[in-house]
Parts: C-alpha cells; structure tokens; sequence
C-alpha cells in the first residue's frame, strides 16, 4: 500500500518530493496519487510563450521494467533551438521509489527527470517531454506534471494515444496534422513527423498554447519520427544505462 506525505522541509528539493507532494516506495496509495493528478492539473497554464526560444530541452528515460534493481536512468538535453546542435547532456540513474502504474507514470519518472534537468548548467526555455501532457485521463501526463513542478513551458511528445480520437484521416505528407477530440474538446493534434511512420500526439504540457506545442515540434524535426529534442534525450538515457553497473 502507499500512503501520501506533503511535509517538505526547507532544505529538500523540488525534484526529492515532486513538490507538493512527496512519495517514496510503500507511502502512497493510488487513489492519493490520482487526487495529486487532479490538483496539479488545475494549475496547468495554458498561454504561449511570452520569451522567444534560444535552448530546446529533451527528457526522457530508459529502463526496463524486469530489471531486478527497478533502475531509472533518467536524462536532459539542451540543444541550440537554432541549429538543433546539443549544448549541454545531464543524466541520473536511480532507483525508482513508485511502481509501473498505468496513468501514473509520472509519479515513477519525474523525479529522476527533475534531478537530470536541476543538473544542467543551460536551462531550457521549453522542454519537450518524452509521453502526454494534457492529452490524459485526468489531465495531467508527464509532461504537464513536470511542467507544473517547475512551471516552465513543456510539451507532450507521446508515440501513441492515451484518450480520445483523431478527428478525420490523416493525411501521409509530412506535417499534416488532426486534432484528437475527447469529450468535445481538443485535447491534442496528431502529427505526421516522418512519412511512412505512425503519427506522434502533441499536447500542451504547460505555459503554451497546443498551436506553438506544435510549431515548437515542427521546428525540431531533422527527418526522424521523433523530434530531435526528444530523440537525442532517448539516446543519452539509453548510453547511460549501458554504461552504469548497478551496485546496493
């Protein structure tokens, strides 16, 4: 069973507790987590963004989830938003403290993430976050969670649909796009980022409107399925699993 805990002291960091809520392994119940989920998705901002962009950050993750060990090896990229060339590289490995849990992801993978991100010396002005932002049961993917935590502008990257459903065909060009409907509302748009690929799900994370989420995305593309932000965050997650050895 979990149970939840919100006592931070002043000298813990954002990224111990996922602020305002801590949770570490045997002290938060699922239905704890998902009411964490419904207040921190009220605080999601919906706005584009007020500064221009010179550093696009990636983040993502890489484990496996019959590792023994329950590893997490979590990793930030900082690239120039010009020439989409990588400045700055931070990852962490960690023992997760929060199980695989269906819709819950957020709560397995944030905090490795936020330690990757708080390492970085050049901060990102929006972060494209590897799974949903708002496009989520509850509103509040990962990327709309993290986003949140640091409230700093992020977008969802996912490959695949959580909830709702494209709203026509979409079309086999490059850069064409659908909106994904749920319960009457557009909760995502659906991107062809590569021709002969499966379409990715952009959605707002937070501070940013869906439409600059994906010119933000559009802007990244270098010819792969997945925007280079992203995909570089996958490679440096999945190089610092192979390089570690875990030891207790």
């Amino acid at each position: 069973m979990y149970v939840l805990s919100t006592e931070i002291k002043n000298s813990e960091k954002i990224s111990d507790f996922s602020k305002p809520f801590k949770y570490a392994k045997g002290l938060l119940k699922y239905q704890e987590a998902v009411e964490v989920q419904r207040e921190l998705a009220e605080k999601v901002i919906v706005e584009d963004l007020a500064d221009s962009i010179q550093i696009v950050g990636g983040m993502d993750v890489s484990c496996n989830l019959y590792d023994p060990h329950q590893m997490i090896y979590a990793s930030t990229v900082a690239l120039s938003y010009e020439n989409l060339q990588v400045v700055e590289t931070s990852s962490v490995a960690e023992k997760q403290t929060f199980p695989y849990i269906p819709g819950l992801l957020s709560f397995r993978e944030s905090p490795s993430l936020i330690r990757s991100f708080e390492k970085l010396q050049k901060k990102p002005d929006v972060l494209l976050i590897d799974g949903q932002g708002i496009c989520h049961p509850r509103g509040l993917g990962i990327a709309s969670h993290i986003g949140v935590l640091l409230d700093i502008p992020t977008i969802g990257v996912a490959k695949s649909i959580l909830v709702g459903e494209q709203s026509g065909e979409l079309g086999k060009e490059v850069g064409s796009q659908l909106s994904l409907i749920w319960k009457g509302k557009t909760v995502a748009m659906s991107l062809r980022t590569k021709r002969g690929s499966n379409p990715l799900i952009i959605s707002i994370g937070h501070r940013i409107s869906l439409q600059t989420a994906v010119e933000v995305v559009k802007r990244c593309l270098k010819g792969y399925r997945l925007p280079e932000a992203t995909r570089q965050a996958h490679i440096a997650a999945n190089q610092h699993r192979r390089s570690r050895t875990w030891t207790p």
